[in-house]
């Protein structure tokens, strides 16, 4: 009896585990196919990213009933309880992740045709690049088991926070220099802050995952590079 227990017990863990995987795929789709969308004008692909964010909530309703459910009937302790209060938590993050998709793609509309200079196209692709690292790598160190690749990765953020003030000032850069921009930079300085919201959210997965793993909590102090604050235009 108690093997089987044991048994299920594993495998209730498997299947909340599953579910944390699936979500932080669809979620990396997600980003890509957002800022795809955005810098090549796609309306088909936007839409489908809109659509994606309704199959990340079911997944993440699934997951909480799941690790609720363990929770009433395995009653788990130490590192089997962090972990199932982690999954719910890291599951939080990226059901966010998928709003700020969703964010950046129902703004190609906005931006319109065309609208996005090339300078500015490679600039925020960049930033998704480092974005979609962070997505992919979260995941990926969590699933490996690796605790200090996920302290290193929660650190990276700043590289995500450097690009995204560059892009900041680049965008005013082209509102001042032609006021015609103003409407298509405004939108693309929402994605740009949106991606930069990723990243935190990324941060904080990295966080809860090696507090799953180490029962320990990494240092609230990490670096923080966004100087949108105090940013000018650059000459």
């Amino acid at each position: 009896m108690m093997e089987h227990t044991v048994a299920s017990f594993d495998e209730d863990l498997k299947q909340i585990g599953g579910l944390i995987r699936g979500m932080g795929d669809l979620a990396g789709t997600m980003v890509a196919d957002a800022t795809r969308a955005l810098t090549h004008s796609d309306t088909a692909l936007a839409q489908r990213v809109v659509s994606d964010d309704a199959v990340m909530d079911a997944r993440q309703r699934e997951l909480d009933t799941r690790a609720i459910t363990l929770i009433a009937k395995r009653q788990p302790m130490a590192h089997d309880l962090r972990a199932v209060i982690g999954a719910i938590r890291m599951a939080g993050d990226l059901e966010r992740i998928g709003d700020l998709a969703k964010n950046i793609a129902k703004r190609v509309d906005a931006v319109g045709q065309g609208a996005v200079p090339r300078e500015l196209s490679h600039s925020i692709d960049s930033m998704a690049d480092l974005v979609l690292a962070q997505v992919g790598g979260v995941i990926e160190d969590y699933v490996a088991g690796d605790a200090p690749a996920l302290a290193q990765l929660r650190d990276d953020d700043e590289r995500i926070d450097e690009k995204y003030t560059s892009v900041f000032r680049e965008l005013l850069t082209y509102m001042m220099e032609d006021p015609r921009n103003i409407t298509a930079c405004t939108h693309l300085l929402f994605c740009a802050k949106n991606l930069e919201r990723i990243g935190d959210h990324v941060t904080n997965i990295a966080e809860n995952a090696y507090y799953v793993l180490t029962g320990e909590q990494l240092s609230p102090n990490r670096p923080k590079l966004d100087e949108t604050a105090m940013s000018v235009p650059a000459s």
